[in-house]
């Protein structure tokens, strides 16, 4: 079903409901926890919606997700970032987890390790930071990564290593008084 045709509303409905679980997990996992991955993953099938018109079947359907989900990631943390700095809403607080389970102290704690991981994630740069979202998180392959953002495997090892490096260093950087 990977490479289905979108012409017509069936198939749309379709691919959403095919293919909204891993986009939400995408959009989730690129835009971090300040960010609300359900909004996301409409403002992507918006884009797919608008733009189903464009799919040639040349490339398999995930890879044509992926690319609009990383655009409005990418897009929305643009915003963000302008949007807290011309408000000056620096520090938003998290939006609540929906899972239940851990202690309250033990869900403060996670969110304090999730902040501080993503804003060191946010200080690397972008194709560091998808690669590593992409293997870490994902728990992609290199080939998979490969054909989501259209670069060669060796490319994604490389960028990989990179964003290891750097994101440790930056963990580092913050540890140290």
């Amino acid at each position: 079903m990977d490479s289905v045709g979108i012409g017509s509303a069936d198939s749309l409905a379709e691919i959403y409901d095919r293919y909204a679980p891993q986009v939400e997990r995408w959009a989730r996992r690129l835009a971090g926890p300040r960010f609300d991955a359900e909004d996301l993953l409409h403002d992507v099938f918006l884009v797919v919606l608008r733009r189903h018109h464009e799919f040639r079947n040349e490339a398999r359907i995930t890879t044509w997700l992926f690319r609009i989900t990383a655009q409005v990631v990418r897009w929305r943390r643009r915003n963000d970032v302008l949007r807290r700095w011309l408000w000056g809403l620096h520090g938003q607080a998290l939006a609540e987890s929906r899972s239940a389970g851990p202690t309250p102290v033990e869900e403060i704690e996670r969110r304090e390790e999730s902040l501080r991981l993503y804003a060191a994630m946010d200080r690397l740069p972008e194709k560091y930071r998808t690669v590593l979202i992409l293997s870490a998180l994902e728990e992609s392959t290199g080939e998979d990564i490969a054909a989501l953002l259209g670069i060669e495997t060796n490319a994604v090892w490389v960028r990989l290593h990179r964003a290891r490096a750097k994101l440790a260093d930056l963990l580092t950087e913050e540890e140290q008084p």
